[in-house]
């Protein structure tokens, strides 16, 4: 089962200084990092922010080759944690027929905020990833960097890029 999730925001790990993409879970509240790189992380800010670059950037130039192919993004999923690395497919629709692309999940992030489709997680992954569980609606930056500070090694090891 997948389970629409909504990108929360980005922020720093603490320890390891790399962007970390939350995604979180409209109904529990539950929230899902995934770290990511510094150039997915720049794309997925400028879109948030909404930020206009004087040229299309990668995900803008994806963004345009499948309008211009005719083509819809209808969803993507962050579909599988396999060997400590989270894996992701990006759905579309071109002339009626489905079309699935293997993606990274930072850049099926990026993607989805430029074309505005939505964003499921299968449960699975939910399962095995450490997952901050109900935070108030509130919670803040430090809240989250509290958690994050008191993951242990294991844990910051299981996320790659």
């Amino acid at each position: 089962m997948e389970i629409e999730m909504k990108i929360r925001g980005l922020m720093v790990d603490p320890s390891t200084h790399m962007p970390i993409v939350l995604l979180k879970d409209p109904e529990t509240e539950a929230l899902l990092p995934i770290w990511v790189g510094l150039y997915e992380a720049n794309a997925i800010a400028l879109e948030v922010e909404k930020t206009q670059t004087p040229r299309p950037l990668t995900h803008d130039l994806l963004r345009n080759l499948i309008r211009s192919l005719n083509a819809k993004v209808q969803r993507v999923v962050v579909t599988e944690l396999k060997d400590d690395t989270f894996y992701a497919v990006v759905w579309m629709e071109q002339n009626g027929e489905v079309i699935s692309v293997d993606a990274r999940p930072s850049d099926a992030l990026a993607l989805a905020l430029r074309t505005d489709c939505p964003v499921f997680v299968d449960e699975d992954v939910l399962l095995a990833a450490k997952v901050l569980p109900n935070p108030a609606e509130q919670a803040s930056a430090q809240d989250v960097r509290k958690w994050l500070e008191n993951l242990n090694d294991e844990d910051l090891g299981r996320y790659k890029m």
